[in-house]
């Protein structure tokens, strides 16, 4: 017997709903809009026209923008935990900088004997009196090393530390005291002189990466376009994982996690997935921004720098992955702004912007976009 006769076709179906769309078509198109102006339009004003003209892009601009952006990809991956799985880490920071660390390693390791002591071991172990390279800078002339390390060192602590902390069900402030503890340790870890980290100074004064001159014109063209190409990527990753299956999962995590358990799902794997994922793709904007910035020191670790990445999630708009990208470009293009003008009021500042969006932008700039344009459009 067909069960379907039992009840009117336009009351019962058994039709398994479709997954959503990864973007849309419009999306699509203007995402591939603004790849071809990036790829064509930033080599073209950065290369060709002369420094005269106004359609100059000049080396600071290309700096603070790919900055900027490095700030957009680990402003997305903090969105993937807390937005949708809705963990709030305060320890980001600590993933960010250990992704700088390691390209630091392999640009230290590029000088060669081109440095104040003319060694092959980078300047501060020669003048900390080091006879020879720790055993974990090993292989870290080698562009390879760099990569893989880039995925298993950050992967291999988020793990353990996440294993630990999602098997004890620690979560909502407590989570968000010790990632925060966490990246506090690590921080004076790193200033130690004997870790083999630089100490304070960290790493700085970079010649090349991959043989080209970090500095030249071109190769800065080159790493504005790869950072860009990566947060396109990210971006596509981090919403074709949320509009799947493991996307509804966790999003059930953050909404009813006692609900999911007694449906006979386990979300200790689906937080420890999404938690190391998270890691990883901040460590690579960590690893993006070192060359273009030209320094990385423990000062990367500060907690003020994870609570910022919450704020730029905040003020575009969490759980959106669109909006954290916007609240990065918004937020750090303000204190740009008001660190070169109002440099002694910038904090306070920052701080009032996080009150004031809590308050009356709960769903941040990306919610006055959708209050405004499409409800506004659904109404007509």
């Amino acid at each position: 017997m067909d069960i379907r006769k039992l009840a009117p076709s336009s009351s019962f179906s058994l039709a398994i709903p479709e997954r959503e769309s990864i973007l849309s078509k419009r999306a699509y198109i203007a995402l591939a809009a603004l790849t071809l102006c990036v790829l064509i339009g930033v080599p073209i004003f950065s290369l060709l026209v002369p420094e005269t003209s106004m359609f100059y892009m000049s080396a600071y601009a290309l700096s603070l923008i790919g900055k900027i952006m490095c700030f957009a990809i680990a402003a997305l991956a903090l969105d993937l935990v807390w937005g949708y799985c809705g963990i709030l880490s305060l320890g980001h920071g600590l993933f960010f900088a250990i992704g700088g660390y390691i390209m630091g390693m392999y640009l230290m390791r590029q000088i060669g004997t081109e440095g104040v002591y003319k060694s092959e071991l980078p300047d501060f172990m020669v003048f900390l009196d080091w006879k020879e390279l720790p055993w974990f800078w090993k292989g870290s002339d080698h562009f390879w090393w760099m990569l893989l390390m880039l995925i298993l060192v950050p992967g291999a602590i988020s793990w353990v530390f996440g294993y630990f902390a999602f098997r004890s069900r620690i979560k909502g402030v407590y989570f968000s005291i010790i990632t925060q503890a966490l990246t506090y340790a690590a921080m004076l870890l790193f200033f130690r002189n004997e870790t083999g980290f630089g100490g304070n100074n960290g790493f700085t004064d970079f010649k090349r990466i991959l043989g080209y001159s970090i500095s030249a014109p071109s190769t800065r063209v080159t790493l504005f376009i790869v950072t860009f190409l990566v947060l396109l990527g990210s971006f596509i990753l981090c919403r074709a994982l949320v509009t799947s299956k493991m996307g509804r999962v966790i999003t059930a995590v953050r909404d009813a996690e006692s609900r999911l358990m007694f449906c006979g799902y386990n979300p200790l794997g689906y937080k420890l997935f999404i938690w190391v994922l998270s890691a990883i793709l901040c460590a690579i904007a960590g690893a993006l921004f070192v060359p273009q910035v030209g320094i990385i020191n423990p000062g990367e670790m500060s907690p003020t720098n994870s609570i910022e990445m919450a704020i730029w999630v905040a003020v575009g708009g969490r759980g959106t992955l669109l909006g954290p990208i916007i609240g990065a470009f918004a937020v750090s293009g303000a204190k740009s702004f008001f660190t070169t003008n109002f440099a002694e009021y910038w904090l306070f500042f920052l701080g009032m912007m996080f009150v004031l969006v809590t308050l009356f932008l709960p769903n941040g700039l990306l919610g006055i976009y959708h209050k405004l344009v499409v409800k506004k459009g659904g109404s007509k």
